[in-house]
């Protein structure tokens, strides 16, 4: 009975003992694979982590090849030059810019020998279009003897006038090479505004450095006036004629029409008429008198 007991006691503890085994190896498997598992997924997170960081770095340390940056690392020689022709051409534009046309031209006549300075504005006309005219009428040249030559018109534009009656004004340049210097003194009609109708005598007038003779011509009706002022002045053998004219129409029978201010549009002539120059015609005077001491020489040799 003591033996069966025994064997019996010994039996169950070798059975517990190898379930307590079997159970903790389960256990411990799982618990190692559960660990495995965790393992992986740490190693997994950790790599992808780095791989981002990496990517990260690449990206901030290599810019595209299209960006500006990796224009400049890429190619440094050659962006530095680029810049200065930018910026040479900007200074080019800005001085082009910058540079104003003189509000003056000047015109010269070779040959006259006359020349004189009148705004750029301003219109300009020679030779056989340069005749004047006022009131649709060609302004006559006011020579006592024929053989005058129009040299050259400007005009004012009637822009400048707008809201007025100005019609047209301009200042004109003409030469007679066949007049004495007292006949260029006189003129083949002069002004007759007097109260009682008799002529107005030619006045002596300074316009810049020259003495000159003048006179005016006046015509019109109450809706349109013509007025031309004439100057005379003896040069270089020849007699200078310069005529500043001024034509008004539709004052006071236009509705919203004012009167232009003559003595202004004048005064912008009379400007023009101070710049007159003439060039001394020494070569010429120099060759007729070489000719002239030939001739005598040749004389006094026979």
């Amino acid at each position: 009975m003591s033996t069966t007991w025994k064997s019996t006691t010994k039996t169950t503890n070798t059975t517990f003992t190898g379930t307590m085994l079997s159970s903790w190896s389960r256990q411990q498997k799982i618990a190692m694979m559960a660990g495995l598992a965790i393992l992986g997924f740490l190693l997994a997170v950790s790599a992808c982590s780095k791989q981002s960081q990496k990517s990260a770095l690449v990206s901030v340390s290599s810019p595209a090849p299209n960006s500006p940056a990796a224009s400049t690392a890429s190619s440094p020689q050659t962006s530095a030059p680029q810049a200065l022709p930018a910026a040479a051409t900007s200074q080019t534009v800005a001085k082009k810019t910058s540079k104003k046309r003189p509000a003056n031209v000047s015109f010269a006549d070779a040959n006259s020998g006359v020349s004189f300075t009148y705004p750029r504005k301003f219109n300009l006309a020679t030779a056989e279009n340069a005749q004047p005219q006022l009131d649709g009428d060609a302004v006559p040249m006011n020579f006592v003897q024929p053989g005058g030559t129009a040299i050259a018109t400007v005009a004012i534009p009637k822009a400048l006038y707008h809201g007025t009656d100005f019609a047209s004004a301009f200042f004109s340049v003409n030469v007679n090479r066949n007049l004495s210097e007292e006949q260029c003194t006189h003129f083949a009609f002069v002004d007759t505004r007097n109260a009682d109708g008799e002529p107005i005598d030619a006045e002596k007038v300074k316009i810049g450095t020259a003495d000159m003779e003048k006179t005016s011509e006046f015509s019109g009706s109450v809706t349109k006036q013509a007025e031309a002022q004439y100057y005379h002045n003896y040069e270089n053998g020849a007699c200078y004629e310069y005529v500043l004219g001024l034509g008004t129409a539709g004052y006071p029978t236009t509705e919203g029409i004012e009167p232009v201010n003559r003595d202004e549009v004048f005064a912008r002539l009379e400007k023009i008429l101070a710049t007159v120059k003439v060039r001394p015609a020494a070569q010429e005077q120099t060759a007729d008198h070489a000719n002239e001491h030939s001739t005598t020489g040749a004389e006094a040799a026979k």
